[in-house]
């Protein structure tokens, strides 16, 4: 409920995506949130595609929010260094992610690929990869 409320995305689709995370028959999608006490302070999955067209570049880090009220206290960058270290468990060693920031990712290790746009976006946001070595 949390990522729907966030994003705007039907519950539904969450709930089968984190259904098929918990079934555990492949390493996408996964599903990782940070809690403070029981509050979910924030939180981000990776799934195959994150709404635009180019499917080679896959799998994709989705979702990434951080309360306000807990923003600029390293919180996105543990989750990104954890999510990318447990992918990379799985045998997974690039992610990708889709965003509008620009500068906020490489703090953590990833670099610009290209402009991708969006499925019923107008203007191209830009296509990140990091890459396990």
């Amino acid at each position: 409920m949390w990522f729907s409320e966030k994003w705007g995305i039907p519950l539904s689709a969450y709930q089968e995506s984190m259904d098929d995370c918990i079934g555990g028959v492949s390493p996408v999608p996964q599903w990782y949130v940070m809690l403070d006490g029981e509050k979910i302070v924030g939180g981000m999955g990776v799934i195959e595609n994150d709404f635009h067209p180019r499917t080679d570049l896959a799998p994709n880090v989705c979702a990434v929010f951080t309360e306000p009220d807990y923003r600029c206290r390293g919180i996105a960058g543990k989750l990104l260094q954890h999510v990318c270290e447990d992918m990379h468990g799985f045998g997974v060693d690039t992610l990708y992610l889709l965003t509008d920031h620009t500068g906020f990712y490489e703090r953590y290790g990833w670099r610009y690929l290209c402009p991708v746009t969006g499925d019923g976006e107008e203007e191209p946001s830009r296509m990140y990869i990091h890459e396990m070595k």
